[in-house]
Formats: structure tokens, C-alpha cells, sequence
């Protein structure tokens, strides 16, 4: 047997298992566009440079562009050139390039899909694709009915066969509400089976998202503590130091809440808050998360324990910035929220009691996402008032980007003093403590989806779910029908989002 660390045909992630999917082609709607372009391409070139896609492999790109395959090819060369993890190997490329197509077409365009199936055709018998096929919808959420529906008139899905096999990814937002989420999903699961439908979460693919499981029942240490005898909170933070860019297009009426806290952070949520599965197979992870998912609710009180704000002109990065309203494409009286902050209150016995704090933001002063698990105050502290600073509490923080590990907070003695007390940090960086770089999320997710391996994808009842939570919040916001609160850009959020928590006695820790 060859060995696995010389055999390129094992993904350099997992030394036991080969992770080399079969024969298929990708089609990507939405190709031309910024996620393709940044992302989804230079992905597919990386799992091609690390030896993890198939020689019977070809991506189809479909777009309004009126390309031919030449053209597209060399933009493929130069969002790989542009944005690639792994150095450019012409060789590899010119590998990957030979299974590479365009098809011009609009959604709604019979010509267009009649071409694909063409090409499809074309390609299985070329490129030895076998009739396996991966649809990668990586366009708006308006557009996921028109293409699906055109899959099904054009006979581009049998759902009735597992050989050969045709899976669908959808990129978030599922739906904008439950009422939406549940007519995607009528929509979706009559011309796809449910295994073969991937919704795709990119934060589930990221390595400190998985590490997370880890962390939680691979060490004693922690799991001990994890549960609210020795929690006091948890916030879960995204802020973004950025404003909307060119997406005013896709922002606008979405929203902080439903970009990013529906799917991201109430995903992370669920894994951090979740009981042991008894196994990280699909289904048993699914349960569990689930459960827990069925047990979170929205605060009781929405008029204290949430927050809304809007991003006004201010500083960024040392220069001068606009603010939303001002930004191109968007209305001067849009009330979408580009900053949004709740409580999540979770019913059942290991944290009732601990509230946790989701916040998402845009302009905020940095880039940062993570996870922080503030302990309870020692019951006793046998020190005099003069021996100690103000001491914080205990903290266990999960960073996921942009410097992802793992830091510890706790009370050390000062040098050369009595017995004086400060806060100090213990802190684990994956960028230092690996020789190995981590794969980027995507490169993870769309591996996954050519192997039909759905651990970390949500399903519909996990979408359902959150809804569930967030509804009630989006409605209490509508009703109210006001502008969302104003902040500065470069600033941690409106003052709102300060007083949810100090009512609780509580304040955002500082990332």
C-alpha cells in the first residue's frame, strides 16, 4: 500500500482516508460573479493542485456573458492567478483547463439550458464525467426558483437515479422568513432528493469551526466546565471592518440579521452549545444540533434585549468613510440594519439560566469572528482590596478569523509583588502551532459535495429552526417601523447594543 503522506490522492487533512470524490462535472451559475471570482474558482484550482479532484473532472460555467470557452478560460487563469491558496503550476492548470466550458444563457433563457444539457452531454463523453453532476447555485436568492425550475423542464435531474447522481448547492440566505424557507424547500426537494440537496454554510467548513468539536470532547479540561454551574455567558461575535462594497445590490432589505446571524452565528451556537454526539457522522450531528436548536428562543423581552443599527459616516482604516445612506445603490430612507444584536435564551438543563449574545456588524473598528465563554466570578476572593487590580472574568475564547485559535484568560500573581492580581492571556494560534496550512472553507465544502459527505451542511429542519428563533425578532423590528439607530463607522455598534447587556450585568468584552 502507498504510503498515505506520499500519496497525493489523500487529502494531506486526513493521513487514514482517501478523499478523492469520482467522475462529475460542476456547473456554476453565478460564475462571473465576486464569490466565483474570489472564492469558489480559486478553490477548485487549490483541491487541483493538492491532487483532490478526479481526472474525470469538468466545471461548466453558465452566465449572461457572451463568451466562448477561450474566454473563460483565462478568466478562470486569472481569479486563480489573483486569489489562489496553493502557488500557480501552469501544468496542473492546463490539466483542469481541458475539462473547462461556458454557456452563455440567462435564467429564464430555454436556449441556454438547452445548450447546457448539450454541453453536459458533451462533457460526460470527453471528459469521462459519467453523468455525475454537482449544480452550484452561486447566484441571489430570486434567482434559486428560476434555475431549479429550468432544471427540471430541461431534464437536467432525475430524482428517481442515485447512478448516475445530480446534486444542488445552494448558497445562504435560505429564504428571507420560515414561510419563504419552507416554499424553497417544496421548491427544491420536488426535482432534488434530500441527501442530494447542500446548503452551504462557508463557516461550517472552517478548520476552527471544526476544531471547536474538539476542543469541547477531546479535553476533559473543558467539558467539565462547559455548562452553566461555570458559564455565565457567551458571545458569539462577527463584526466585519468593512462596509457594504458593490453588494448594495443583495444587502439592501436583507440585513445584518438575516446575512449572517440566521445561518452563521446561530450555527456556531448550535455546535457550541450542543450535547455530545455519539459520533460525527451526518445524522447523529444533525440530531444533536437540532435538538438544541429547538430549545433556543428569542428573549422575552425583544424591547431590551435587541439591538438594530445603521453605519453613519465616520472613520475606517484611518481614512473617511461614507455612511450607509450614502452608500451607492442604497435608498435614503432604507431602515436595513447593518448592525444587529440579541439575546438567545436556551431551555434545557445544562444552560438554563446562561444567556448568550449573537452581534453581527458592518464598519465596526476591526475584523473579528469569535466565540467567548465568560465564567463565573470566583465564589471567594481572599485577597485585601490593594493587592488587586479590577479583575475580569475568566474567559475562554474561540477565534475564528482572521487569527484563528484558542485563548484562555485568567488571574496570574504580578512579579515582584505580594500578591497583586492581573488578567493575563494564554493564547494558541493555528498559524504558529501546525507546519501544515489550513485549506480554506470552501475548498473543504465543495470536496464534500462531490463526495455526497454532508456533516457540515445544514438541513431544512435546522434552517427552519432558526427562522424560528429569528422571526419574532425581524417582526418586532418591521413593526416598529423606525430607522435603525445610527453608529459611527469605525466605532463597536450603537449604544443600544451597549444596554442590552449592561441590563443583564454584563458588557462586551473587547475582541
Amino acid at each position: 500500500m502507498t504510503d498515505s503522506v506520499t500519496n497525493p490522492l489523500r487529502d494531506a487533512t486526513d493521513r487514514r482516508l482517501p478523499r478523492v470524490p469520482g467522475p462529475c462535472a460542476l456547473v456554476m451559475f453565478g460564475v462571473t460573479g465576486d464569490l466565483a471570482q474570489k472564492k469558489l474558482l480559486p478553490a477548485i484550482y487549490d483541491l487541483a493542485n493538492r491532487g483532490l479532484l478526479p481526472p474525470g473532472f469538468a466545471l461548466v460555467g453558465y452566465g449572461r456573458r457572451d463568451w466562448d470557452t477561450e474566454q473563460f478560460t483565462d478568466y478562470v487563469s486569472e481569479s486563480v492567478k489573483a486569489h489562489a491558496r496553493t502557488p500557480f503550476r501552469a501544468e496542473v492548470f492546463r490539466q483542469l483547463a481541458e475539462g473547462l466550458r461556458f454557456v452563455s444563457g440567462a435564467f429564464d433563457s430555454a436556449e441556454g439550458f438547452e445548450a447546457l444539457r448539450s454541453t453536459l452531454t458533451e462533457v460526460d463523453a470527453a471528459q469521462g464525467t459519467e453523468g455525475n453532476h454537482v449544480f452550484y447555485l452561486s447566484i441571489p436568492p430570486a434567482g434559486f426558483d428560476q434555475v431549479i425550475e429550468q432544471l427540471r423542464r430541461h431534464s437536467l435531474v432525475d430524482k428517481t437515479s442515485t447512478r448516475p447522481w445530480s446534486r444542488v448547492v445552494i448558497e445562504k440566505p435560505f429564504g428571507h422568513d420560515l414561510a419563504s424557507a419552507r416554499e424553497l424547500e417544496q421548491r427544491v426537494s420536488s426535482v432534488f432528493n434530500s441527501n442530494d440537496v447542500f446548503r452551504i454554510d462557508h463557516y461550517l467548513g472552517k478548520e476552527t469551526v471544526q476544531n471547536l468539536l474538539a476542543l469541547r470532547f477531546a479535553n476533559q479540561l473543558f467539558e467539565s466546565i462547559w455548562n452553566r454551574n461555570y458559564v455565565s455567558h457567551v458571545q458569539i461575535t462577527m463584526a466585519e471592518d468593512i462596509g457594504i462594497g458593490g453588494r448594495a445590490g443583495y444587502y439592501d432589505g436583507i440585513g445584518a440579521a438575516r446575512d449572517v446571524i440566521q445561518n452563521h452565528l446561530l450555527q456556531l451556537l448550535a455546535l457550541v452549545a450542543m450535547e455530545e454526539p455519539t459520533s460525527f457522522e451526518a445524522g447523529n450531528l444533525r440530531a444533536e444540533k437540532e435538538k438544541l436548536l429547538a430549545a433556543a428562543r428569542a428573549p422575552r423581552s425583544l424591547k431590551s434585549h435587541t439591538a438594530r443599527g445603521q453605519y453613519t459616516a465616520g472613520w475606517a482604516g484611518g481614512e473617511r468613510v461614507k455612511g450607509y445612506l450614502q452608500e451607492d445603490g442604497i435608498p435614503h430612507d432604507s431602515q436595513t440594519e447593518t448592525y444587529a444584536a440579541f439575546r438567545v435564551d436556551i431551555d434545557n438543563r445544562r444552560w438554563a439560566g446562561v444567556p448568550f449574545y449573537l452581534r453581527a456588524a458592518k464598519r465596526m473598528p476591526r475584523r473579528v469572528t469569535e466565540v467567548a465563554l465568560m465564567m463565573q466570578p470566583a465564589p471567594h476572593l481572599p485577597f485585601h482590596l490593594n493587592d488587586t487590580e479590577q479583575l475580569g472574568a475568566n474567559a475562554l475564547v474561540l477565534r475564528i478569523q482572521p487569527d484563528e485559535g484558542v485563548a484562555l484568560r485568567f488571574g496570574a500573581k504580578v512579579p515582584a509583588t505580594p500578591m497583586e492580581i492581573r488578567d493575563v492571556t494564554m493564547d494558541f494560534n493555528y498559524g504558529t502551532s501546525f507546519a501544515e496550512s489550513s485549506p480554506e472553507a470552501y475548498e473543504r465544502l465543495i470536496l464534500d459535495v462531490m463526495l455526497g459527505d454532508p456533516p457540515l451542511f445544514p438541513q431544512h429542519t435546522e434552517v427552519e429552526l432558526s427562522w424560528k428563533i429569528l422571526d419574532p425578532i425581524l417582526d418586532y423590528w418591521a413593526d416598529k417601523n423606525t430607522q435603525p439607530e445610527g453608529y459611527a463607522a469605525g466605532t463597536w455598534g450603537p449604544p443600544s447594543g451597549k444596554t442590552m447587556l449592561e441590563r443583564d450585568g454584563f458588557v462586551w468584552r473587547r475582541p
